[in-house]
């Protein structure tokens, strides 16, 4: 089975690379003995995340994900990278694609399909609901370095 390999790391980062989009279908992402998924595959153990989870995965045309969930704690956005299909949110039905992004509250029922004639590919960032703050947001600081390459 296909793992995402990681290329650097140091004491203030981690660096891991997934391969090619269009080979995300050589992952397979056992949910337990019974439930398999092709073409997915989480990475925030492999960098290290300690604030969020992200998972990429490959629909190809025809597949859905089969099933709606929710969280319990965690709101999910979703990044449509190629691809066209239809995201559903507690019933209501609507198109993504290339570019389209979805945020998706912790209880609102979920699921995801290519009804397109390509692989639909997309990446999803999964943290917990209302962490972020006004003060998260004027979080980051421009140093006055050079950058040398």
């Amino acid at each position: 089975m296909k793992t995402m390999e990681k290329v650097a790391e140091a004491a203030n980062f981690c660096a891991a690379n997934a391969g090619k989009l269009n080979e995300l279908g050589e992952y397979v992402l056992a949910m337990g003995p019974e439930v398999k998924i092709p073409g997915k595959v989480f990475g925030g153990a492999v960098v290290g995340a300690t604030g969020s989870e992200f998972s990429f995965q490959s629909f190809q045309p025809g597949t859905e994900t089969g099933f709606l969930h929710t969280h319990k704690n965690h709101e999910e956005l979703y990044f449509f990278l190629s691809g066209k299909g239809e995201f559903q949110v507690d019933g209501k039905v609507f198109p993504v694609q290339e570019g389209s992004v979805v945020r998706v509250a912790p209880a609102g029922k979920r699921s995801v399909r290519n009804n397109g004639t390509e692989p639909l590919v997309m990446l999803c960032v999964q943290y917990k609901a209302n962490a972020f703050t006004a003060e998260d947001a004027a979080d980051g600081n421009i140093l006055n370095e050079p950058v040398v390459w």
